[in-house]
């Protein structure tokens, strides 16, 4: 997803703590370089494969799936012109 390059040590904003509410308070810097403002709509995503969770605007998961439908078209495209040449 879009933000998702560098250093894990560039990724990491520092760590929250659950309120009483089950809030939690998107750390500045993480709000500032990843344009997160006041109001925003956010996705929470459970990773399959282990006890954590993604945060991401639903424009920036938007970009992702296009991307990922790039590749699947890419893929079938590739796929049927080998089809072809057997």
């Amino acid at each position: 997803m879009p933000g998702c390059t560098g250093s894990p040590e560039e990724q990491f904003y520092g760590s929250v703590t659950v309120g009483e509410r089950g809030q939690i308070v998107i750390p500045a810097e993480a709000r500032r370089q990843l344009n997160i403002n006041t109001g925003d709509k956010l996705l929470v995503i459970g990773h399959p494969a282990s006890n954590g969770l993604l945060l991401c605007s639903i424009e920036a998961f938007r970009e992702f799936i296009a991307g990922l439908m790039e590749g699947v078209n890419r893929a079938e495209q590739k796929a049927g012109e080998e089809s072809e040449d057997e």
